[in-house]
């Protein structure tokens, strides 16, 4: 019997964004289900009564929720094809530091890039920047953050360049200009089908900053 894999998301969600990215890089079939993030479906408020949140991975009946937790879980599940996860305890476990630090910095400043003003969006700036630079660090010389491939850090990080052009416009920042070398990486993982098909476009992320911008009152 085949595999039923059913993904609960929000389209502009960089945490969907992985498992779709992961699903993609393994192959797997699976059925997409977007939601109203105000009118949640009661298939979503089932298999999430917990956190009533998106993204929800549910594999033959059984739900997985958090994004990384599912992501090592489509690596755990079906190992057959592109490992994500390093086999080395040790290198597992940096991973799963490096993409925790990412939601911890990435994500949580980037939302003060394009929601604050005056000197809280000035330290969010120099926050954001100095995140990047570290991961800039522990990227080195290579080409992607799993070595040589795409690995469990690029799927957990990747989604969030979709949002940058937002992050740029509002928080008047040249992302590029002051971390070069994680453009670069990002422009690498871009190229990968996996990540491409996953992906939407940055400037359909940014159209939907505009209008939650709008939505919420900032000018």
């Amino acid at each position: 019997m085949a595999d039923e894999v059913i993904l609960l998301d929000y389209w502009p969600s960089p945490f969907g964004m992985r498992l779709r990215i992961a699903l993609a890089e393994k192959g797997i079939n699976y059925e997409y289900k977007d939601e109203d993030l105000r009118n949640k479906s009661p298939l979503l408020l089932q298999m999430n009564p917990i956190h009533k949140k998106i993204p929800v991975l549910i594999h033959n009946g059984k739900p997985v929720c958090e994004s990384l937790i599912a992501v090592q879980y489509i690596d755990e599940v079906w190992n057959d094809k592109s490992p994500l996860l390093p086999s080395d305890p040790y290198q597992r476990s940096q991973a799963r530091f490096w993409a925790d630090f990412g939601d911890k910095k990435i994500y949580e400043i980037g939302r003060n890039l394009w929601t604050k003003k005056g000197e809280e969006l000035e330290a969010a700036k120099k926050e954001f920047i100095e995140a990047l630079k570290v991961l800039e660090q522990e990227l080195g010389d290579k080409s992607y953050f799993g070595g040589d491939k795409l690995g469990f850090v690029d799927v957990a990080l990747i989604p969030f360049y979709t949002w940058f052009k937002g992050y740029e416009t509002f928080g008047n920042l040249n992302i590029e200009k002051e971390c070069p070398k994680f453009i670069g990486w990002a422009k690498r993982c871009i190229k990968i089908e996996s990540v491409s098909k996953s992906i939407p476009d940055q400037d359909k992320v940014y159209q939907f900053i505009v209008e939650i911008r709008e939505k919420i009152g900032i000018e």
